[in-house]
C-alpha cells in the first residue's frame, strides 16, 4: 500500500500507527477531517488478515464518520481506530488502557467510543487513561438502541419514498447480523408488523429472533437470494458487491452496517440498474454517533432518540436531492455532507483577538 497516496486520495489529516510491547497492542487511529469539530469514531477490534487490510478499514471508516457526523447535523469531525487481534480475548484491561494512552496523546483531536468487537466495559478501561472517550457504561451507555431506532426510521422513510407509505405492516425484511443493533432493529420491525428473515454467525442469536419475533432463519450464504421487500445489512461492510447484488430479490437496501458498498462508484450504479433503492449507510446508522454526541453534550436518552427520529426527514431529503439532480443516492448524501463541511470551513475566523504572547 502507498499509504501517503491513499491518505491524500481520501483526504485524511492524520494516521497514527500505535504499538505497545508489553501488551502486544497494535492499533491504528485515523483522523479524516476536523473542520466541524474533534474527530469522533469508535474503536473496532478485529482479527484482520493483514496490516494493509486493517489500515484500509480504518481509513474508510474514518472518512465515513466525517460524512455521517456532518449529515446528522453534529459538530464533530470524523475519525476511527482499529485494534488488530482476536476480540474474544479475555485479557482486555491492559490492551484497552494502552489504546487509551495513544488516544490521550492526540490531545483531544480524536474522541473514541465502542464499535464492532468492543464494549462499554472496554471503553471504561480506555477511560482510565483518557477523558477523550464516550459510550461509557455509567453515562450514555450502549448506543445500539439509538442506532437501531435510526435505522428503523430510515427504513420507514425508504418505504415512504418507494411505496408512498411509511407503514411496514406485512412487509418482509431481511436482517443480516443479529448483534445488538440487529436485534433491537428486529424488535422494532416486529412491533411495526413486519415479517423477518434473519441470519447470524451465532446460532443462539438466530434462535432468539425466531422465538421472540417469529423470524424465519436462513444461512449466511443464502441470505442474499431470499425474496423480500427490504434487505437490512447489520453486520460488516462491503457486502454489496459483484457476487451479491445479482442475487438480491428486494426493492430497498437499508441497514445499519458501515461501508455496505464494496466499490461505491461501481456497486451504487449496479443497484440502481436493478431498480433497488439504496439508503446510504452513513445516513441510516447515524443513531450511534448521535447517542455518543448526546453524552458529550449532556443530552438525555429521550433527546437522543428524538434526534435519531430526524433521520427520517434527512433521508427523504437525500432522496429528493438525488431525484432533482439526477445523481445516485450515495452521491446525494455525500453532497449534503460536503455542503455542511464546506459551509463551516468557509466561515470567517474572528479569533484570536490579539497575537499570542508566546
Amino acid at each position: 500500500m502507498k499509504i501517503f497516496d491513499t491518505v491524500a486520495d481520501l483526504g485524511h489529516e492524520q494516521v497514527v500507527l500505535c504499538y505497545d510491547k508489553y501488551t502486544g497492542y497494535r492499533g491504528i487511529i485515523a483522523i479524516h477531517d476536523t473542520t466541524l469539530g474533534p474527530a469522533l469514531g469508535g474503536t473496532r477490534f478485529w482479527n484482520y488478515a493483514n496490516e494493509d487490510e486493517a489500515i484500509t478499514d480504518a481509513l474508510r471508516l474514518a472518512r465515513g464518520m466525517t460524512y455521517k457526523n456532518a449529515v446528522a447535523g453534529l459538530n464533530l469531525g470524523g475519525g476511527k481506530s482499529v485494534i488488530i487481534g482476536d476480540n474474544r480475548t479475555a485479557n482486555r484491561e491492559m490492551l484497552f488502557r494502552a489504546h487509551g494512552r495513544f488516544v490521550e496523546s492526540l490531545g483531544g483531536r480524536y474522541v473514541t467510543a465502542e464499535d464492532v468487537g468492543t464494549s462499554t466495559t472496554d471503553m471504561d478501561y480506555v477511560h482510565m487513561e483518557t477523558e477523550y472517550v464516550a459510550g461509557l457504561a455509567n453515562r450514555s451507555g450502549d448506543p445500539s438502541p439509538v442506532t437501531a431506532h435510526g435505522v428503523f426510521r430510515a427504513i420507514e422513510a425508504s418505504a415512504q419514498h418507494r411505496w408512498g407509505s411509511s407503514s411496514l405492516k406485512g412487509k418482509t425484511v431481511i436482517v443480516q447480523g443479529l448483534g445488538n443493533v440487529g436485534t433491537y432493529l428486529c424488535n422494532e420491525l416486529h412491533e411495526a408488523g413486519a415479517k423477518l428473515i434473519v441470519t447470524d454467525l451465532r446460532q443462539e442469536r438466530v434462535d432468539h429472533a425466531v422465538k421472540s419475533y417469529g423470524a424465519v432463519a436462513t444461512t449466511d450464504s443464502a441470505i442474499y437470494s431470499q425474496k423480500a421487500d427490504i434487505f437490512a445489512p447489520c453486520a460488516l461492510g462491503a457486502i454489496l458487491n459483484d457476487d451479491t447484488i445479482p442475487q438480491l430479490k428486494v426493492e430497498i437496501v437499508c441497514g445499519g452496517a458501515n461501508n455496505q458498498l464494496l466499490e461505491p462508484k461501481k456497486h451504487g450504479p449496479a443497484l440502481e440498474k436493478r431498480s433497488i433503492l439504496y439508503a446510504p449507510d452513513f445516513v441510516t446508522n447515524a443513531g450511534g454517533v448521535i447517542n455518543v454526541y448526546s453524552e458529550l453534550a449532556g443530552w438525555t436518552r429521550e433527546r437522543a432518540l428524538r434526534k435519531a427520529d430526524e433521520i427520517f426527514d434527512t433521508l427523504l431529503g437525500v432522496y429528493q436531492i438525488a431525484k432533482e439532480t439526477g445523481v445516485l443516492t450515495y452521491d446525494a448524501a455525500d453532497k449534503l455532507a460536503e455542503r455542511r463541511v464546506a459551509a463551516v470551513r468557509g466561515l470567517v475566523r474572528t479569533w484570536p483577538q490579539w497575537p499570542r504572547k508566546s
